[in-house]
């Protein structure tokens, strides 16, 4: 017999939609049912991101979202409540990235990344969170008691690599984040479990793949082949979903087999 998720009549708000990983996240939720809050700077990528999933029978709204802004992410989820319903799934993807050694990282690159990796992903999680508590409470009206929260960090976060030391850094904070959140939040009903993508083909990196550099990495990896952003489909949908209802505190590995 065939296995079935539906997420309908759930409200699913996504971080850095407009590209990459959180994009494809997007579609995929709006494909299992969900109505998609597409939270991003780029509002433009956005409101394209809106129209193809709308094309495709799904449900889809633009909200703009700065998360090193504190007062941006209070707006946003405002906002998106107001516009769409209380929100009962949060996909936290937001993250940036620089190259160096360390000894070459300077505060701005530094703040740079912990500002949106670890500071900003906190802060949405924070706010959504409070939503989520106040309803699990009872004080606050909502269809759905309890929530999903799904941080999106990354096997770095679990294996050191070369010239990236400081990103390693923030999404093993974010591992932590998400094991604090699972321990305080999951007597209400919460869930926060963690995502380490390892390395995923997206338009962001895809010409990478076929320089020198990209070849050499390649053939460090453990089956030699990079993911696609598919291959994160099934784990996504089934973490925001009731049937991960014993799924709490998680940090599972999607990296075929790289950090191990």
């Amino acid at each position: 017999m065939a296995y079935n998720i539906d997420l309908s009549g759930r409200v699913a708000f996504i971080t850095g939609a407009s590209g990459g990983l959180g994009a494809r996240f997007a579609r995929t939720l709006a494909s299992a049912g969900a109505a998609v809050v597409l939270a991003s700077r780029r509002v433009e990528k956005l409101k394209d991101l809106r129209a193809q999933i709308e094309s495709e029978g799904g449900d889809a709204h633009v909200i703009a979202l700065d998360v090193t802004d504190h007062a941006s992410i209070k707006s946003a989820v405002a906002h998106a409540e107001t516009e769409v319903g209380s929100i009962d799934i949060l996909v936290n993807n937001s993250g940036v990235s620089t190259t160096q050694r360390l000894v070459d990282v300077s505060e701005d690159n530094f703040d740079f990344m912990f500002d949106t990796n670890v500071k900003g992903a906190f802060f949405v999680a924070q706010e959504v969170g409070k939503r989520m508590l106040a309803r699990a409470q009872g004080a606050a009206p909502g269809s759905f008691t309890g929530g999903r929260i799904i941080n999106i960090a990354s096997m770095a976060g679990l294996k050191v690599l070369p010239k990236i030391g400081v990103y390693c850094m923030s999404k093993a904070a974010v591992i932590q984040m998400t094991k604090a959140m699972a321990q305080e939040w999951g007597k209400f009903g919460i869930n926060a479990n963690a995502i380490c993508p390892g390395y995923i083909d997206t338009e962001i990196n895809h010409a990478h793949w076929q320089t020198e550099a990209g070849q050499k990495l390649l053939q460090m990896l453990p089956r030699k082949r990079v993911g696609q952003p598919q291959d994160l489909d099934a784990l996504l949908v089934m973490l925001c979903s009731d049937q991960s209802h014993f799924i709490n505190g998680a940090v599972i590995s999607a990296d075929d087999g790289f950090a191990v």
